[in-house]
């Protein structure tokens, strides 16, 4: 069958079918140059990102150097297209290859401390059973940020105010001078024993657990508990070191005893690594200090946190994830910000103002045991949140602690982390006014106390910070 063209002419079926046939070859032939080209292009966008995220960005040309900048559009562009990099959750550490190699060093001289004590007894304090850190008062808290060769300052341990030891416990650890602890209180873990430790860290470190009279249970009843000729308990390579009489009514601050007052609690320690107890540690202790202390010269080492650097973004978060009572977490960070602590940027000398706490590798140094009594002080007088308070104490003490805040990415390559055996919750993280706590009886009886104490200024009208949220995990 045929029929007429516009043009006049004639033309068949079979003809039409022909064309018809060489259009569709020539569209799909378009088409997959066009998908080829087009995925090329997102290669070389993606190695062109790539490259530059893996070199400084020092790049003359603003679309490339754009790239490093956190808050840059391009980056934002590139971020929804998945083409950004990534931080790393887990980097290579640059330890040394053989811990039988390490040379251990000399000491840390004391420079500008050279005399720290203690006070143990509150003469307003009353009460027979005495707060654990003290009664310290607004006038003791700011002397004790002002350096002096000879200090004396609160650090815990008042007379008669708990965490006490067994006899045999304080006879072991007087010949621990290299110390990996931690700690687990009111059940929620159970001992991890650490791995890739050679023969020289066995002998040389002390593992000690520290346990309250609750988890000692909890432990003896999940797991294998040795004891020894002397009567100590240990779980594999862990001694355990029981505590009684705890100071506080929140697990959380019975926590930052051993976690702060390492030195207190082990006065004998030269050389202590905290690991928290639902980790695991898979780094041998001696590349630890010699990568975190020894090498760069410092004596405290704790890594970058994650997502903040900023204490009021980490306010912000232990807010939303409700980790303590809204209110009071507002009332220390107001406290903080009138006493001139202002948000991290890149202008300060730490990295961060916020630390990943669940590492911390020191030497105890007189200036280091100083910043821990410090910041425990904190702790004790406003909320548990110890990574609010350390920022705080830092920014104090200026540049008289020589710090490495090493990255993240290492951090976690330090250890395998664990489940609790079940979350902690307490109801006062859910308190939302100050009346809740009050009525509802949720105030703390012996911990946080400087929060209900007149504070020498006038905070009602006080803003906070505004807090950029640049990541939804806390």
């Amino acid at each position: 069958m045929a029929r007429r063209s516009r043009g006049g002419g004639i033309v068949t079926d079979a003809a039409s079918k022909a064309d018809a046939a060489a259009t569709r070859v020539v569209f799909r032939r378009g088409a997959a140059r066009l998908v080829l080209v087009s995925t090329i292009a997102w290669a070389m966008l993606g190695l062109l990102a790539l490259a530059f995220h893996l070199r400084p960005c020092s790049s003359p040309v603003t679309f490339l150097s754009a790239l490093c900048k956190k808050d840059s559009k391009v980056l934002s562009v590139l971020d929804s297209m998945g083409l950004s990099s990534k931080p790393l959750h887990r980097c290579p550490i640059p330890v040394a290859d053989d811990p039988n190699a390490v040379a251990i060093p000399k000491r840390t001289p004391n420079t500008i401390v050279k005399k720290l004590s203690y006070i143990t007894v509150d003469k307003q304090d009353k009460d027979p059973s005495p707060l654990f850190g003290g009664r310290q008062n607004w006038k003791q808290r700011e002397e004790s940020f002002k350096l002096n060769s000879t200090m004396k300052v609160h650090c815990g341990f008042m007379k008669n105010s708990g965490a006490d030891m067994d006899i045999i416990d304080v006879k072991y650890i007087q010949k621990c001078k290299f110390v990996v602890a931690s700690g687990i209180f009111d059940g929620y873990d159970i001992p991890h024993q650490p791995s890739n430790i050679s023969r020289r860290s066995q002998k040389l470190f002390c593992f000690l657990m520290v346990v309250d009279e609750v988890s000692l249970d909890f432990i003896e009843k999940n797991t294998t508990v040795k004891i020894d000729s002397a009567g100590g308990k240990w779980v594999g390579i862990w001694r355990l070191i029981t505590v009684h009489r705890l100071p506080f009514d929140e697990p959380r601050r019975n926590g930052k005893i051993p976690k702060i007052l390492t030195h207190r609690l082990f006065p004998q320690a030269w050389y202590s690594i905290w690991i928290d107890g639902k980790m695991e540690l898979i780094v041998d202790p001696l590349l630890i200090l010699e990568r975190y202390l020894w090498r760069g010269k410092y004596t405290f080492a704790v890594a970058v946190h994650k997502h903040h650097r900023s204490i009021y973004e980490e306010g912000d978060a232990i807010k939303r994830r409700k980790r303590y009572a809204r209110p009071l977490v507002d009332l220390q960070m107001k406290m903080y910000y009138y006493e001139g602590m202002e948000p991290w940027s890149p202008k300060k000398k730490m990295p961060s103002d916020v630390p990943e706490g669940a590492v911390l590798i020191r030497e105890h140094t007189t200036m280091t045991d100083l910043f821990s009594c410090l910041w425990f002080n904190e702790v004790n007088l406003f909320t548990p949140r110890d990574q609010i308070s350390f920022g705080y104490v830092e920014h104090r003490l200026g540049d008289a602690l020589k710090f490495f805040m090493f990255p993240n990415c290492e951090y976690n390559s330090l250890f395998i982390l664990h489940r609790h055996t079940r979350e902690h919750s307490s109801k006062v993280e859910w308190a939302k006014t100050i009346d809740e706590i009050v009525k509802k009886g949720l105030k703390e009886s012996r911990g946080g106390l400087g929060l209900w104490t007149p504070y020498p200024a006038d905070l009602s009208s006080m803003e906070l910070p505004a807090v950029k949220r640049t990541s939804p995990a806390g």
